[in-house]
């Protein structure tokens, strides 16, 4: 993840993503790794930055990977937060200002103090579970001596203690945290961070990827298809209940190389960033994509052999597709277009906050673990406008093109503001490998022998067709099956807004 200059190590920077904020936090050069879950530290300087900018909806900390924190648990640490710089404003209440001035505050004030301050400055931010927990121990301690004492003084100035540690804990107990947390309460050590394990857990991914991957399956989910698109992709299909939609799971050989692997493919990235392609490169990106790749392999075995890694050629090739498919290629939409079952991908905005759709050929339409960002909706857009030598911006808020990748090929519609109030919103519509044909129609029960053979008596005679329908109807699948029933000694002409029969 690249920084502003000015974001040291350490420090943070608020990225507008759609209508979410994100709070990007540099960690860099951090040894330990960023876990709010298992760091009390970690948590208070998030709760920390989360008082200055108020607001917040992800959290995304940068170590060489990318640890990032949804919308919900986000939202619980904001709670967190905004009862941390509420409580610090009331001086009355952590100077003890309200008590009474008897011998008997004078006595206690400051052990009474120390704890109220210790809870509010120190607990609250790092540990507000061991807060509550330290609250409610103080507080039954607290009536105890109340009862052993015979001073009626020292029962006032016990008695008006126990109401302001009350008072806080009321209000620590209205929070998600521990409303999460309550059921699991009972025998927990101040200091333990394995009650948060079930609250918080961030979602891991390469920092040269903007995209979110959701790697965790949704809950009550039953998977009814799993199959593998190559050697380190893999595909599950689930069923949710409650929703008419499929989940289509993927799982990229990008989130399960070794550390080695991930060290190597960061430092032929950040080596690669040096090259700027120029424009006349993109008109070619077969060429482009072959040059990539290539410079790519060489540094990457290279990088092997420096840092005394041993790799076959065969995963060196892997390292180096991916390289090519996060500089200049178009990520995961890259992965998905390779499924030959798919048949559509959607990208709607606002990109960032919606998961990318497909049409499954056995499921229909399905929602993925996708969420690609805004970065990734800018890039393509750029691309774009780049290979097909076309402007998409408000004047021209549509652009139709063609992305052509080694394995598939893909029409594309790219949409932008005015018509698209929500900013930029992708579709890419796979061309089948193989050219439908007649026989396939009748094979798969879209036609009738009957009809096919009235279209191919047709094409013989030579009579004039039109082929019309509504979006992905399937005009242009039959139009290609009825130009294969023209014999070869013709010459066919096309006329086409994008080249997508194959003559």
């Amino acid at each position: 993840m690249l920084f502003d200059k000015n974001v040291k190590p350490g420090g943070y920077e608020v990225v507008k993503e759609g209508a979410n904020n994100v709070l990007r936090v540099n960690y860099n050069e951090y040894s330990q790794v960023p876990s709010i879950e298992d760091s009390a530290v970690t948590m208070a300087k998030v709760v920390d930055m989360l008082v200055e900018v108020p607001g917040v909806n992800m959290i995304v900390f940068s170590q060489r990977r990318n640890y990032t924190y949804g919308y919900e648990q986000t939202d619980i640490l904001n709670e967190i937060a905004s009862l941390y710089s509420y409580l610090t404003k009331q001086k009355r209440i952590l100077t003890l200002s309200l008590f009474d001035q008897t011998e008997a505050f004078r006595i206690h004030s400051q052990e009474w103090g120390e704890v109220i301050h210790d809870v509010v400055y120190n607990l609250l931010r790092s540990d507000p579970v061991g807060a509550y927990v330290e609250l409610k121990r103080t507080i039954r301690e607290e009536k105890i001596k109340i009862k052993d004492t015979n001073s009626m003084e020292e029962v006032n100035a016990r008695s008006a203690y126990v109401e302001t540690l009350a008072y806080v804990m009321k209000m620590l107990e209205n929070t998600k945290v521990i409303s999460i947390a309550k059921p699991s309460l009972s025998g927990h050590i101040v200091g333990s961070r394995g009650i948060y394990r079930d609250v918080f857990r961030a979602e891991i991914g390469p920092d040269f990827v903007f995209t979110r991957l959701m790697a965790e399956i949704p809950l009550n989910a039953e998977e009814v298809d799993a199959y593998s698109l190559d050697t380190g992709t893999d595909v599950s299909i689930y069923k949710i209940p409650g929703d008419v939609k499929y989940y289509y799971h993927l799982n990229p050989p990008e989130f399960k190389i070794s550390e080695e692997k991930y060290m190597l493919l960061d430092l032929a990235r950040n080596a690669m960033l040096e090259y700027k392609p120029k424009k006349e490169e993109f008109t070619d990106p077969e060429k482009m994509r072959k040059t990539f790749f290539n410079i790519g392999r060489d540094m990457i075995g290279e990088l092997a052999e420096h840092k005394g890694f041993e790799m076959s050629y065969g995963e060196i090739d892997e390292l180096a597709q991916i390289l090519v498919r996060y500089t200049v290629g178009f990520g995961f939409v890259e992965l998905l277009l390779k499924d030959p079952k798919i048949q559509d991908v959607s990208a709607n905005g606002p990109i960032g906050e919606t998961p990318i759709f497909i049409v499954h050929g056995d499921y229909d339409e399905c929602t993925t673990n996708i969420v690609p960002a805004r970065e990734d909706g800018e890039s393509w857009a750029t691309k774009f406008r780049i290979i097909s030598g076309r402007p998409l911006d408000e004047a021209n808020p549509v652009l139709d093109t063609e992305l052509v990748l080694p394995y598939a090929r893909a029409r594309v519609a790219a949409m932008t503001r005015p018509l698209n109030p929500a900013g930029l919103a992708f579709a890419f519509r796979r061309h089948r490998d193989n050219p439908w044909t007649y026989p396939l129609f009748i094979s798969n029960r879209m036609m009738g022998p009957y009809a096919a053979g009235l279209l191919s008596f047709l094409v013989d005679g030579g009579r004039s067709i039109l082929f019309a329908g509504t979006r992905s109807s399937g005009k242009t699948s039959l139009l290609g099956s009825t130009l294969i029933e023209l014999m070869r000694r013709h010459r066919i002409i096309t006329v086409e807004d994008n080249l997508e029969i194959a003559v």
